[in-house]
């Protein structure tokens, strides 16, 4: 087939400093030697489950035995699930409607900057600092508890579904935790005694002037009160003042959150999707932790908040 069945595969190309296990992969096998051939698209990963005959999805998919054929094919088995449970996350995607900028670190430690404009008589400043404390840092994830001979011989595809609900659970984390930060960091701008009207949206959209109003956030009862206001009827995903709608269940019902998406958050995040390779390659499933370790930044003040009392 190619030089992609040629090669060994050992755990120890999970612990290479600064390099996930696709890119050690892709540095082996690079993917644009297949240009013109049959394996033209696929990855360095995906070419590994040909090699050993490992199909993931659809009627035909493979069991998760199908991994464990020798030494080598097991040593797939964490990145099929790293990938799995990645698409969960992409699939939810509302994080990447709030952040302006993904911080990737290696340290338990950060501090980011904030960013202030102040008028001048000649020419306007703009400030750059850095924060007076660190990043709040937090891991967020779950256990995955079950056992090889559980799991041995299901479908690989009844299992991805079961991998991306994980995922869908740490990207509603990280929407839940990046909400409760702006909650933290600032105050109500705007405030009405009655049920949401589009007026309110309106002055929201002023207040955060000089930025742009680009993304509002909002509880489930709220949400369902913004998107039956007349002038919004015709824009289940957007505003007239083309603001995406985000929703977040547990922010409470009495608030709308509105923001200029390109400048207000930084998100710092530690490493990559954590899991405990070894443990899955040893079939050892019982209790392997699946985390991210992340925090948020404010970069400009670029937010408001609609109180309702």
């Amino acid at each position: 087939m190619g030089y992609f069945e040629n090669y060994t595969l050992e755990k120890g190309m999970y612990h290479q400093p600064g390099k996930s296990f696709s890119k050690v992969l892709e540095e082996i096998d690079e993917s644009s030697k297949y240009h013109g051939t049959p394996f033209e698209g696929t990855d360095a990963f995906h070419r590994q489950l040909i090699r050993f005959n490992i199909k993931t999805c659809g009627p035909e998919s493979s069991t998760v035995e199908s991994f464990f054929q020798n030494s080598q094919s097991a040593v797939l088995f964490p990145e099929y699930v790293k990938r799995a449970i990645k698409q969960g996350m992409d699939n939810d995607g509302r994080i990447n409607k709030l952040v302006a900028t993904v911080t990737n670190i290696d340290a338990p430690d950060y501090i980011g900057i904030t960013v202030k404009d102040e008028c001048n008589d000649k020419l306007p400043i703009t400030k750059i600092r850095s924060n007076d404390r660190l990043t709040n840092i937090q891991k967020r994830g779950k256990l995955l508890v079950s056992s090889y001979e559980t799991l041995r011989f299901q479908k690989l595809d009844l299992l991805t579904i079961s991998l991306r609900q994980i995922g869908s659970y740490i990207a509603a984390t990280q929407v839940k935790d990046a909400v409760k930060f702006i909650i933290s960091t600032s105050t109500p701008s705007v405030f009405t005694h009655n049920i949401p009207k589009y007026a309110d949206i309106i002055s929201l959209w002023g207040y955060l002037s000089p930025y742009h109003m680009n993304t509002i956030i909002a509880s489930t009862a709220t949400m369902q009160i913004l998107l039956n206001i007349p002038e919004m009827k015709n824009t289940p995903v957007s505003s007239p003042l083309s603001a995406q709608i985000v929703h977040s269940p547990n922010l409470n019902n009495r608030t709308i959150i509105a923001l200029d998406k390109s400048c207000a958050l930084e998100m710092v995040q530690v490493g990559d999707l954590f899991i405990d390779a070894d443990k899955l390659i040893d079939r050892n499933i019982e209790h392997t932790e699946v985390s991210m370790t992340y925090g948020f930044n404010m970069i400009l003040p670029a937010i408001a908040i609609l109180s309702i009392s």
